[in-house]
């Protein structure tokens, strides 16, 4: 029986890379989106509804993932993986980002909400599932620049890198129930929706500055997620897997 995976923001961008990844590859897939039905729902149709479903549900309210968990589950018999990658109203917009004197903590609240509190609600909504089985996968979708702040997105990296301490906490209580938890750091990606504003300057700032000479795509990224995903990552757990053609190195 091929496994389940949970994407949430699978509807377009990043996601919508991941999504159709995971079902070229033979995964099942649960589509979550917040606004975005028509791109789910276009999605689910390319792929086939017998690989792939898509569920409403706002990841930052807890009683809606409750209920897409018990969704989902209901579809699949059991969801194996979940990913969190949605992202809440960000574009990496380096003319339009604020500087650091004119940003509120309402800023940063609205990310650490839709990073953290969305990771804590998916995660601890299907632990229960997980550790029954004694096995589940956590993937969360970080980013480079906490390491590497080409352009300063203070409330959006700030709350990424909280990401990696959540993770590796996770990690290491859950490990015993056979439950692996890892975070998969892409860096600026070309193209999604969220990096459309991004100018070309800094696009070709970054190509010139990685070894590989090139700007990362959301295929890379989800390259990496699919592989998590699998059996053969069974053994990694507390790792934050940078894919950013080399641009940080750890």
């Amino acid at each position: 029986m091929s496994r389940t995976v949970l994407v949430t923001g699978g509807s377009r961008g990043l996601g919508a890379s991941i999504v159709k990844t995971l079902a070229q590859q033979g995964f099942q897939v649960v589509i979550n989106y917040y606004k975005s039905k028509d791109a789910a729902e276009k999605l689910v149709s390319e792929i086939g509804e017998e690989k792939v479903i898509a569920i409403q549900a706002d990841v930052t309210n807890r009683a809606e993932v409750d209920e897409m968990i018990k969704q989902a589950t209901g579809h699949f018999g059991q969801i194996d993986v979940v990913v969190n990658n949605a992202l809440v109203d960000f574009k990496f917009d380096p003319v339009k980002q604020k500087p650091f004197t004119e940003l509120i903590w309402e800023d940063y609240q609205k990310q650490l909400d839709g990073t953290l509190r969305a990771a804590f609600n998916i995660a601890q909504s299907v632990t229960p599932q997980f550790i029954e089985r004694k096995k589940g996968t956590i993937i969360s979708i970080g980013t480079n620049l906490y390491q590497n702040p080409v352009v300063p997105y203070h409330e959006y990296t700030t709350a990424k890198a909280g990401l990696i301490g959540f993770t590796r906490n996770i990690a290491a209580e859950l490990g015993q129930y056979g439950i692996t938890a890892n975070v998969v750091s892409g860096g600026l990606l070309k193209m999604t929706d969220a990096s459309a504003v991004t100018t070309p300057e800094v696009f070709d700032l970054i190509a010139q500055s990685t070894p590989l000479k090139k700007v990362t795509t959301p295929q890379d990224v989800a390259n990496m997620v699919a592989y998590l995903s699998s059996e053969q990552a069974d053994g990694i757990t507390g790792q934050n897997f940078t894919i950013d053609g080399g641009l940080t190195m750890n």
